[in-house]
């Protein structure tokens, strides 16, 4: 009886060894998949979530259900999703905050390496903004202007992309003096700059900057890319003004639970890329303020690794902890 046992072990054994590589991956999505967004309705990452969801579920002709769970940066949402089922029915929508809170947050119940990188769907920069009123036409101008004062610059929350870039910018490289002034949202610290309450505004382009510098009510300085942005053209990069090399930009991406298989991950991300890249889509992402990102799995889990070390280096620098 044990030797019979035995030998089902074995030829069970041999034929999982030869079962062909993406069976998985066929038969996958047999049942409604879930995206979990970090954050809630009506921001960057749902609207982009919700996009991507709707033409997903025609590709791969099944329900994508959108829930959002947001709270501790994100840190809730990723929590979860790093929890639950490898299989591909789980799916985490978040930003750039996944990458900063790595090093940001002293305890947050997992790890960048409890999750895969499935895709980085769009990407915007961060960029510089003042009140019309400002007499500065340059970030020169600007930093010149406020020597020995302390620049009150806004941003939307605490430990944002906008905020870590503002406050690297100031007190690493400028060496100037700033406070930073927290918004709830990007519409807040927009409102503020508006109002001249606060002398600058770092703000993501995709949190509805390009509408208010094309209006008039605001003044770009400069945008944190390697080349000008065709939607502000007339706004020079930071390696333009002065500052070569400084470049911060807030991402929407896809992740799943680490053991996900490989090639449902790959199926995932394949699907993913050639929504990315429809002509429609594209200038979806335009009218947000976002550029698409395309390519496969190994280039976007490169990307977040490589975001987690240069926000980490920023976080650490400035000596920001979160418990």
């Amino acid at each position: 009886m044990l030797r019979t046992l035995r030998s089902w072990v074995v030829c069970i054994s041999a034929l999982l060894l030869l079962w062909p590589r993406g069976a998985v991956a066929q038969d996958y999505p047999s049942k409604p998949i879930t995206f979990v967004v970090a954050f809630a309705a009506g921001g960057v990452a749902d609207g982009i979530g919700r996009m991507i969801a709707q033409k997903l579920g025609e590709v791969l002709r099944q329900t994508i259900i959108v829930e959002n769970r947001g709270g501790a940066g994100g840190n809730l949402a990723a929590r979860q999703v790093a929890a639950a089922a490898p299989d591909g029915y789980t799916i985490l929508v978040t930003t750039t905050a996944l990458a900063i809170n790595e090093t940001l947050h002293r305890s947050k119940g997992f790890a960048a390496d409890d999750l895969t990188t499935v895709a980085i769907v769009a990407s915007s920069p961060e960029a510089f903004a003042v009140n019309k009123a400002n007499s500065a036409s340059s970030l020169a101008e600007f930093l010149a202007s406020a020597k020995g004062k302390t620049i009150n610059f806004g941003s939307a929350g605490v430990g944002s992309g906008s905020h870590i870039a503002g406050e690297y910018f100031f007190k690493e490289i400028a060496r100037v003096p700033a406070t930073h002034v927290p918004f709830q949202g990007g519409a807040p610290a927009i409102n503020a700059a508006i109002g001249n309450h606060i002398d600058l505004l770092s703000i993501t382009l995709g949190g509805g900057l390009v509408a208010q510098v094309r209006s008039g009510a605001l003044k770009g300085l400069g945008v944190m890319h390697d080349s000008r942005v065709g939607t502000m053209k007339d706004v020079p990069t930071f390696d333009e003004a002065g500052f070569p090399g400084f470049h911060a930009a807030s991402w929407v991406g896809l992740f799943v639970p680490a053991k996900t298989p490989a090639d449902i991950v790959a199926k995932l991300n394949g699907a993913v890329d050639a929504i990315v890249r429809q002509p429609d889509f594209q200038q979806r992402l335009a009218a947000l303020g976002f550029d698409p990102v395309t390519g496969n799995q190994a280039a976007a889990a490169k990307r977040f690794k490589d975001d987690v070390a240069e926000w980490g280096k920023r976080v650490n620098a400035l000596g920001m902890k979160i418990e």
